[in-house]
């Protein structure tokens, strides 16, 4: 199998984190969204995937997956150990609640493309786009889902599962751009017991073939596993 990603974007940050759980290997494909415009836009990229968004995965037999939650479903029923979604239907809801209300409702408007159209068509200044940013990150999200998780080492129950798969990159993004998270403490208590495994510290951005950053990058990961502080900014803005 193929993955085709970015190692900034949490999209692509989530399904790396599946994969490890599940210890499936893949190929990475990195798709930089920035330079020359965008890999994305690339008509053969655009082939595997019309949204022209990351992640894409291929499969051995050429089959095309897009959309993050989709691939870790895929994977969840490819290899079901360990679960990430629990079985029990009531507490699946409230997994699958969490997840989406990040991956739909809070990282899309903060979306490369979203921000881009708002410097651009928009013409808004950085300041305006960071300030969007920040409300719909904070304000649309992750207070709602301080409210909606457990307070224990993970999201739900004792091992991770799709609410933590996407609440981590969540948080790595609001630290990026200064959003203020040392009030969530629940959510601080996940991200500390994430970065202790090795399926969530491998799938850091930090630590892809395709990171950029150096040292500063490696600074930046000790920093998240120590989870102090609420306003390092990680690389250039998206």
């Amino acid at each position: 199998m193929k993955l085709y990603g970015y190692f900034r974007s949490s999209a692509a940050y989530r399904v790396r984190i599946a994969l490890n759980l599940k210890g499936v290997a893949v190929e990475h494909a990195p798709v930089h969204l920035l330079r020359g415009g965008g890999e994305q836009h690339a008509a053969g990229y655009r082939a595997r995937n019309p949204q022209g968004l990351v992640p894409t995965l291929e499969l051995d037999d050429g089959a095309v997956l897009t959309q993050s939650l989709a691939i870790v479903e895929y994977l969840d029923a490819l290899q079901p150990s360990p679960p990430l979604v629990p079985s029990d239907p009531k507490l699946a809801a409230r997994v699958r609640a969490v997840a989406l209300t990040i991956a739909c409702d809070t990282h899309p408007l903060a979306n490369l493309r979203v921000l881009a159209y708002l410097r651009g068509p928009m013409a808004q200044p950085q300041g305006a786009v960071d300030a969007w940013y920040r409300h719909w990150a904070r304000e649309g999200g992750l207070l709602a889902v301080e409210a909606m998780i457990e307070g224990g080492d993970y999201c739900f129950g004792d091992a991770p599962t799709l609410a933590d798969l996407c609440l981590i990159p969540q948080l790595a993004n609001a630290r990026r751009f200064g959003v203020p998270i040392d009030d969530l403490p629940k959510c601080l208590r996940v991200e500390a017991a994430c970065a202790s495994l090795p399926a969530f510290a491998a799938a850091h951005p930090d630590r892809q073939p395709d990171a950029e950053g150096g040292g500063e990058a490696l600074a930046t990961t000790a920093r998240m596993r120590a989870v102090k502080g609420n306003s390092a900014v990680i690389g250039e803005r998206r």
